[in-house]
């Protein structure tokens, strides 16, 4: 076997085996990290944020995604548009990481100054044949579904980003969450790699030990189990509680919400999954008894009893209940250090101490956010040592690492890695 600290990267990909993690290098390697930011964060859709955070004309937000740098803002026809941090003059960025309100984009280098459509409309000492038209802001791919904004920074996006659109329209409608607002946000940087995050947040098989908090409204059998394991009065219980699943689950979807699982995660670029969940306890929203933190529900929601519509993506997960939504975005900082990004998302109008209480809406997920990035480091710390060999996965709880390495290898050889 080639050495791993200097074999070429597709050595590493042959060395993967069906049914198990990745070979540590792709992981640790920083070429493979370099890798992964030209793949998977720039020739693929990644969620980057929400429409309610420009809620107004010159509300922008920018954020740098490795060497990158984009501006999603509002310009003043109220339309969405995401554009590079880059002044067409000689390169500066035009704003600092973080939320700004403008009137026009100016470099703060030479003063050029743009529109909020991104067109050069003032380019001091260039002369009068200097020719404005052609030096806009360059424009970024992107796609509003829901209210949730997915860019690609490549010239040719995927294309099946549209099945992801076709898919999740419909579902999150009555949450209206372009008309919602973000509450809270949490950044907290894992001390570990990007997929080590992703990989963690697709299984459950860690949770029971791991997440108090979140288990009081998760239903652990919904994460798989192995039957073998179970004995005959948890097996007839396993098979009533799926029997009562598929009764709400078709309950749901006579009443006009989609609820079924739909997943795209191998054989496809743009890697998702959703489904509506049960909420165990009072069944209400992921909090730390299971009741709804807002009594003001999201959008048009008129009910507290439609579950967690969750869904993936791969720097992405999000659940959306009736009375609040949680959405967290992964940005790899390094091969070892990576953004989490978690938003709390409530009714536009509801009002913090009338409506919500801020500990309560934020809490499960502000503890599991920080239990997870424990798990995380140290797997990072495990994958680093000289004695790690990729493990095989639970076939019951950790079929979905699986597709996600599958689809990681996939992609990688699709671009030539």
């Amino acid at each position: 076997m080639l050495n791993s600290f200097s074999s070429p990267i597709s050595s590493l990909l042959d060395q993967r085996a069906a049914g198990c993690s990745l070979p540590a290098g792709l992981y640790t390697r920083e070429d493979v990290f370099q890798a992964d930011l030209d793949v998977f964060f720039a020739k693929h859709w990644i969620y980057v944020g929400l429409e309610c955070e420009v809620p107004e004309a010159g509300d922008a937000i920018t954020l740098d995604i490795g060497p990158a740098s984009i501006i999603i803002l509002r310009d003043d026809d109220n339309a969405i548009r995401v554009v590079r941090n880059v002044c067409r003059h000689r390169g500066a960025r035009l704003l600092d990481a973080g939320p700004s309100i403008i009137s026009k984009l100016v470099c703060p280098y030479h003063q050029w100054t743009y529109e909020l459509s991104g067109e050069l409309s003032y380019a001091p000492h260039m002369g009068k044949d200097f020719d404005k038209s052609c030096r806009s802001l360059k424009p970024v791919h992107f796609r509003s579904i829901g209210g949730l904004i997915y860019i690609c920074l490549s010239d040719e996006p995927p294309e099946d980003i549209n099945r992801l659109e076709e898919v999740m329209e419909p579902r999150l409608a009555p949450y209206d969450i372009r008309n919602a607002k973000v509450a809270h946000q949490v950044d907290v940087i894992e001390e570990g790699n990007w997929k080590l995050t992703m990989e963690n947040n697709r299984e459950c098989y860690h949770c029971s030990a791991n997440h108090p908090e979140l288990c009081v409204s998760f239903i652990d059998l919904d994460f798989g189990f192995d039957p073998e394991s179970l004995s005959a009065d948890d097996l007839k219980m396993a098979e009533t509680h799926f029997a009562m699943y598929e009764a709400r689950t078709q309950s749901w979807e006579a009443d006009g919400f989609p609820s079924q699982t739909v997943e795209q995660t191998r054989d496809c670029a743009t890697n998702f999954r959703t489904q509506r969940l049960i909420i165990a306890g009072a069944g209400e929203s992921q909090t730390e008894d299971a009741t709804a933190a807002s009594s003001k529900l999201l959008g048009h929601m008129t009910r507290k009893d439609l579950g967690d519509t969750h869904l993936w993506g791969h720097n992405a997960w999000n659940h959306f209940m009736g009375d609040h939504a949680v959405t967290a975005m992964v940005i790899p900082l390094s091969a070892d250090r990576t953004l989490v990004r978690t938003k709390w998302l409530v009714h536009k109008d509801a009002v913090e101490g009338v409506d919500y209480d801020l500990h309560k809406l934020t809490h499960v997920w502000i503890e599991t956010t920080e239990q997870d990035a424990g798990l995380v480091e140290r797997s990072h710390a495990g994958v680093s040592d000289p004695a790690y060999e990729p493990g095989v996965y639970s076939p019951f709880s950790e079929r979905a690492l699986d597709d996600f390495a599958t689809w990681y290898i996939d992609r990688l050889r699709a671009h030539g890695y």
